[in-house]
């Protein structure tokens, strides 16, 4: 694959006000298409915000592909991207907070649902037990949403059935359970590249204004980026070295 460009969505959620951070999401998608991102990645649970639970609860939680989605599907396929959007889902009687893999061509190829759930804004969710890299555009990704992060079984699992780059999507801001060299470690012990989409904002019990998203290797932070604002983070990609040809974000402020 030649080198290309890729995009964080480093947004900021409302809890529970699901129609507007689906909004969001699709401008902040349209936008990083328009300038040229081949990859667009969102933050953990960008659909409904981490704290959602204590505000509508979960009985609008759906199987997915729900009729929003398959919308949304439909729009990747206009755009001819790769996305990898965050939302939870429902299978029988679980929840899982799970992230899709969406083709150029509008299907869902893949998906990950989130292993380490064990908080008090998680309580809703069951763990997933499946890690399977998903080959996208000839590219074989591991990934992990946030917490996943913590110890080192579940990337190292990744790296070992051939994962080649993993993404992680998060909602993890600084404080007393906040992020403590977990990214770095698990980049430095497989020897793959880390790429972190994190939010911004605030919710009821927790601050994301300085949360990072973060591109790493070797157990360094290349890139990083907080903002007090909904942003499009773009940066150009060497799918062949894995490595970004970029030195900084470009930084996109939009609405939201």
């Amino acid at each position: 694959m030649k080198p290309g460009k890729i995009a964080l969505l480093h947004l900021a959620m409302v809890p529970g006000d699901i129609d507007r951070n689906k909004q969001v999401i699709v401008e902040a998608v349209k936008h990083a298409a328009a300038v040229g991102a081949q990859w667009i990645i969102t933050p953990e649970l960008a659909i409904s915000g981490l704290q959602f639970a204590q505000v509508i609860g979960t009985d609008w939680i759906r199987p997915q592909p729900d009729a929003w989605m398959q919308e949304f599907c439909r729009l990747v396929k206009s755009l001819k991207r790769t996305v990898f959007l965050c939302c939870p889902e429902r299978e029988l009687h679980k929840l899982y907070n799970s992230v899709f893999v969406i083709s150029p061509d509008g299907a869902i190829i893949g998906k990950h649902r989130k292993i380490h759930v064990a908080s008090d804004s998680l309580s809703w969710s069951s763990p997933g037990d499946s890690l399977v890299p998903v080959h996208c555009d000839g590219i074989r990704v591991g990934m992990l949403i946030c917490s996943d992060m913590y110890t080192a079984n579940i990337a190292g699992t990744l790296q070992a059935k051939g994962a080649q780059l993993l993404i992680s999507p998060a909602s993890w801001g600084p404080g007393i359970h906040g992020p403590n060299g977990e990214w770095e470690a698990r980049s430095k012990e497989t020897g793959l590249p880390v790429i972190v989409c994190n939010r911004t904002g605030a919710e009821r019990t927790l601050d994301f204004w300085k949360a990072p998203s973060l591109v790493l290797k070797k157990g360094e932070r290349l890139l990083s980026h907080t903002s007090d604002r909904t942003a499009v983070l773009t940066f150009d990609w060497d799918f062949g070295t894995m490595l970004p040809l970029s030195t900084v974000y470009r930084a996109s402020y939009i609405r939201g």
